[in-house]
């Protein structure tokens, strides 16, 4: 059984390479636990294409499914193209929805869909600024300060709104701050909490500034700390995320392994 590892600006993702075995939300939790499994922020696993070139389900580290990633669907669609030999331009579906990805030399660009605003500069309890809660298919909190970012407590505000009660399947939550016409972010995904970076969150920012009259559609910088990714939006919120990808290799299980974390005899 191998694994192909990839991360987007630190994000890491594994793609789990024998689409003929399931995965289990026990195998997931155990694969991405990073002292006694591989390690990751998350697991692809190949599924039949529905309406599309390739299909993908997308796995949080706490074993539950995301309805979409932007940072994953980049590294699946790198995967595609370096280990199935798909071409540089084609679609992609995840269980929720349908998107479609370019490979080009030094990244991959995925169009993320439509940003449906919820509410604008909300008050929450336990978190003393406006929260902007939008969804790209996936569910988005999003909070902005005007100080530097790590002056606030982020992972706090980020761990009580990702399981507030108005969330009912929780929601990724970001902090950010407007800099002329780019943005600098922190991230709190999840199911995974404390994140280097992440596509779908910088599309969110982006798409929750312009919702609030603080940048105006076009293209803008998101600066992460694991790096920065770009984002484009037009008038119709419909968000374009682009940036880099990079490969770490192929990862073989041990068949102890497998067998210990309940895999089917067969795939060890």
């Amino acid at each position: 059984m191998t694994l192909w590892r990839a991360h987007g600006l630190g994000n890491d993702y594994l793609v789990w390479e024998d689409a003929a075995v399931p995965l289990t939300r026990s195998l997931v939790v155990a694969l991405c636990d990073r002292h006694r499994g591989v390690g990751s922020d998350g697991v692809l696993e190949p599924l039949a294409a529905r309406g599309a070139d390739a299909g993908v389900r997308i796995w949080n580290p706490d074993g539950s499914v995301a309805e979409k990633s932007g940072n994953g669907l980049r590294i699946f669609a790198q995967w595609w193209v370096e280990r199935r030999g798909g071409g540089a331009a084609f679609t992609v579906s995840t269980t929720t929805d349908r998107v479609r990805c370019e490979v080009f030399p030094g990244g991959v660009r995925v169009e993320m869909g439509r940003a449906n605003i919820h509410y604008r500069e909300r008050a929450f309890d336990g978190v003393d600024r406006p929260v902007t809660a939008l969804d790209l298919g996936n569910p988005h909190a999003v909070i902005f300060v005007e100080s530097e970012l790590d002056r606030v407590p982020w992972r706090d505000w980020g761990a009580a709104l990702e399981t507030h009660p108005a969330f009912p399947n929780r929601t990724n939550v970001q902090i950010a701050r407007v800099i002329a016409s780019d943005v600098e972010a922190r991230i709190w995904e999840r199911g995974a909490g404390e994140t280097l970076a992440s596509g779908s969150s910088a599309c969110a920012v982006i798409a929750a500034a312009v919702a609030t009259s603080r940048l105006q559609p076009g293209t803008h910088v998101v600066r992460m700390p694991g790096g920065s990714l770009e984002v484009a939006i037009d008038r119709e919120n419909e968000v374009v995320l682009s940036g880099p990808v990079g490969v770490v290799g192929v990862i073989s299980l041990d068949p102890r392994w497998l067998l210990a974390h309940g895999a089917p005899p067969s795939s060890a």
